[in-house]
């Protein structure tokens, strides 16, 4: 969700403090693991809130002739992504990005596994209309 950077390491260095500090309030101490993640999410949750999103136009683009098809398609696709909530793109993160299994992601995520799949339907579903139509699909 915030990439390899500084703000991924801030936000994982004060979610092992904040779960060191209220380590007494987790549920369930021999699997703490969800629990850390939950808070890591929000904390990255609360970095990704407060910074701004670089332009599009600052990403790097194919210099090679005849790519002005594959530049567009992905400006369109980083456009609309970056139009979905938080929550949204960190699934989305998991999923394609990471290639997380069902199982995986509901674990990195805090959820049941079927509500992941639930909201990666949702989700997809919601990108077709305007990815279909960007990207020259029909459907």
């Amino acid at each position: 969700m915030l990439g390899r950077g500084a703000d991924a390491q801030d936000a994982a260095q004060e979610a092992l403090l904040r779960a060191l500090r209220r380590r007494h309030t987790c549920d369930e101490p021999g699997r703490p693991g969800p629990w850390v993640r939950a808070i890591a999410r929000r904390e990255a949750w609360r970095i990704a809130g407060g910074r701004r999103e670089e332009p599009l136009e600052a990403a790097p683009e194919p210099v090679a002739a005849g790519d002005e098809e594959t530049t567009l398609a992905r400006m369109t696709v980083r456009a609309v992504v970056a139009g979905l909530s938080v929550r949204d793109r960190e699934l989305l993160y998991a999923t394609y990005w990471e290639d997380l299994s069902g199982a995986d992601a509901s674990l990195r995520l805090g959820h049941t596994e079927t509500a992941v799949r639930i909201r990666l339907h949702r989700v997809r579903r919601s990108l077709e209309p305007s990815l279909g139509h960007a990207l020259g699909r029909v459907g």
